[in-house]
């Protein structure tokens, strides 16, 4: 049997795929401005007081962004960052921000997973330079 347009036209709505994060507009990142950090409670089986922070961004939208790891300088006023993905066990928390990006500093006495957390390479831990390269760096 023939398909009416109304049925051909839900076909094309059903396969369309939700964007997670609608108000990053295509974009891996956006900057934007701290309106309000605060601190809020996750949903139920978990207990804990998760920072976040609302931000104006450059395209004039308004998310909700997880702050990570421990510890935060933001306050009011303050430029950050935000990237797609939120947290899982907070409701309508859907995009995060970048740690030491902008105003926003990394965290402190962190070696492992610094990437994450906006951390520079210690001095100590400067990478060796291979015996075949020694005398060209004059090491």
């Amino acid at each position: 049997m023939l398909s009416t347009l109304y049925q051909n036209d839900l076909k094309k709505k059903r396969n369309r795929r939700r964007n997670r994060s609608a108000a990053l507009v295509c974009c891996p990142q956006k900057e934007g401005s701290v309106l309000k950090p605060r601190i809020v409670t996750p949903k139920k089986p978990n207990s804990a007081r998760r920072p976040v922070a609302k931000a104006k961004l450059t395209n004039k939208k308004f998310v909700v962004a997880h702050i990570p790891g421990t510890g935060h300088n933001l306050r009011k006023h303050s430029t950050i960052l935000v990237r797609g993905g939120g947290c899982r066990d907070l409701p309508g928390v859907r995009h995060t921000c970048i740690r030491g990006v902008s105003d926003f500093l990394g965290v402190r006495d962190k070696t492992k997973r610094r990437s994450i957390y906006g951390i520079k390479r210690p001095p100590e831990m400067a990478k060796r330079v291979r015996r075949k390269f020694r005398a060209i760096f004059g090491q």
